[in-house]
């Protein structure tokens, strides 16, 4: 009988809990070759790591990362920490001998995605993987659409169209480490561009090749900080200054000859959660929205003419759409939380030596989708397009 596979979780916020419920949740929708068990949470504050632990059955709690790295029974480490301590919480899990899977972004700098890159490169020398969240890869709807391009349904592809769109980033929004440029890199161009960089470049299975065009701002400058007075009332007068982005636009060429448009905002109002794309080809074309993630817009290109027309495809039937056997009937629908759990159960699998669903985002992959989002702040800094053979 396999050994289980223990597992260590760093973070208990939102990633924190999206990442528990799906090692939570994996080996009860999953049959898989190892079974989960999850050894121990790590956060900053003692009481409340200890809370998050009972909650979602991590077996430990602490606020030591150098406990995780100590246990010489983990052998995954998720890193679902702030963006600024993804590199060196990833490399030293590394060191240590352990498999690592971190939140996107792969980092806030490109200066420490690459040393990430750089420590994955020698890890998988010693048998060591890494894996990178872009969860929306396990939506079935974004993975089909990447198996149409594969089988050339698309034909050659002219057009790539995607925004993720939210709202909650207004001025009522107090500021938090996610306006904090030190921590967070940027603001909606790391934590939502990088999202439909990536699935461009998974769906397309084409890259990059040059970046112009790009606008980058911040229109709410300072922001309300919560805290306390000496007397235990909280504070709402003090301000602080919101050093990222609110919105990132850009231009891109393709490799094969297609151009893109990304657009990320939080100020989108009357937008909560529109991760979109749409793909234009000469023998078809799709549209995925999130906010509807269990469907797929196709357009057969290859009809006679009186025959054309968007159609709806409900990414829901067992044995034709990636992942669905294992959750429920056709419509019966899929959440945000299910793309999760099925990163999960790929990460287990190649672990354990298998293959996964669909390709899985490593830290070289991701060091990619990094290179285009450090291009892109160039050109709206630098006025001017940038060549992706100038990003390192």
């Amino acid at each position: 009988m396999p050994k289980p596979l223990n597992i260590a979780l760093v973070g208990s916020k939102f990633m924190g809990r999206a990442h528990s419920n799906a090692w939570l949740s994996v080996n009860k929708f999953f049959d898989l070759p190892r079974d989960v068990v999850m050894r121990t949470v790590c956060a900053l504050e003692a009481k409340e790591t200890r809370a998050f632990a009972r909650k979602w059955g991590w077996d430990r709690a602490t606020t030591s990362f150098d406990d995780i790295l100590d246990d010489e029974t983990i052998e995954l480490v998720d890193v679902g920490s702030p963006n600024h301590v993804h590199a060196p919480q990833s490399i030293a899990a590394l060191e240590a001998g352990k498999h690592v899977a971190c939140e996107k972004p792969l980092a806030g700098t490109l200066d420490d995605a690459r040393a990430m890159r750089d420590a994955a490169r020698k890890a998988k020398r010693r048998g060591l993987q890494t894996f990178v969240w872009f969860n929306y890869r396990r939506c079935p709807a974004v993975a089909f659409a990447h198996q149409l391009v594969r089988k050339g349904k698309l034909g050659r592809i002219y057009h790539v169209r995607a925004q993720y769109l939210q709202d909650w980033g207004g001025p009522d929004t107090p500021l938090s480490w996610r306006f904090d440029v030190k921590q967070a890199g940027s603001g909606a161009h790391g934590d939502l561009n990088a999202h439909i960089i990536d699935m461009a470049r998974f769906i397309t299975g084409d890259e990059i090749v040059e970046v112009s065009g790009a606008v980058q701002e911040t229109f709410i400058k300072e922001r309300r900080v919560v805290g306390t007075t000496g007397k235990g009332a909280r504070s709402r007068k003090r301000r602080g200054k919101s050093t990222v982005d609110d919105c990132v636009l850009f231009l891109a060429r393709f490799k094969s000859g297609a151009i893109g448009s990304f657009e990320a905002t939080r100020l989108a109002t009357g937008n909560q959660n529109g991760n979109r794309i749409e793909i234009n080809g000469e023998k078809g074309a799709i549209k995925f929205d999130f906010e509807r993630m269990n469907e797929l817009q196709w357009w057969d290109n290859t009809l006679d003419s009186s025959l054309r027309g968007w159609s709806r495809i409900m990414c829901t039937n067992a044995g034709d759409h990636p992942y669905v056997d294992a959750y429920w009937p056709p419509a019966h629908l899929l959440g945000y939380e299910h793309g999760f759990v099925s990163q999960a159960a790929d990460i287990i699998r190649m672990i354990a030596g298998r293959k996964p669903v669909v390709p899985m985002p490593d830290f070289e992959d991701a060091y990619q989708t990094q290179r285009v989002l450090h291009a892109a702040v160039l050109s709206a800094r630098e006025r001017r397009a940038v060549k992706m053979s100038e990003v390192k």
